[in-house]
């Protein structure tokens, strides 16, 4: 057995903490701005087909 092998299986490897307020905060920052696109989106389609109905006519 040479030393590398052993070297490499002494170090433990330590997983990062993760604060679960953060990335629930985040996510209701994501959902709040993905609400927000469809809701602009939503509006611009409705105001398109309103003002092409209305030119129609």
């Amino acid at each position: 057995m040479s030393t590398e092998s052993l070297n490499r299986t002494s170090v433990v490897i330590e997983t990062p903490r993760v604060n679960v307020d953060v990335l629930k905060q985040r996510l209701l920052v994501q959902k709040k701005k993905d609400k927000i696109k469809r809701t602009v989106i939503f509006s611009t389609v409705c105001l398109s087909l309103g003002a092409l109905t209305i030119l129609t006519y």
